[in-house]
């Protein structure tokens, strides 16, 4: 393999495994690992379930569009509430002054 073949190869590597870090936190920041105690054959069958739904497998009744807007809508409410939520950190509080 040349070495810019490699670099490529190396690179698109890099942006797959952050892509899927960053939906692994997804999974993370929506609480659903605390909630199913990490089962991932219950998280798997959580997300087929959702791509049924907008397969139209579970109700032809509302269009796949329709419920895109409405999960983006919940999405982008909760990231503005973390905007707006000051970050905490775990810093021991400053020493008090001794009172003279």
């Amino acid at each position: 393999m040349a070495r810019t073949d490699m670099r490529e190869w190396a690179k698109a590597r890099r942006e797959r495994t952050r892509h899927l870090i960053e939906l692994g936190g997804l999974v993370q920041k929506a609480g659903l690992v605390e909630l199913l105690r990490d089962d991932r054959a219950t998280l798997l069958g959580a997300f087929l379930h959702l791509a049924d739904q907008l397969h139209g497998a579970e109700d032809a009744s509302d269009d796949p569009h329709h419920i895109m807007t409405r999960w983006r809508r919940r999405g982008l409410r909760a990231f503005d509430a973390d905007r707006e939520t000051p970050a905490t950190t775990s810093l021991p509080p400053a020493p008090q002054e001794p009172a003279i």
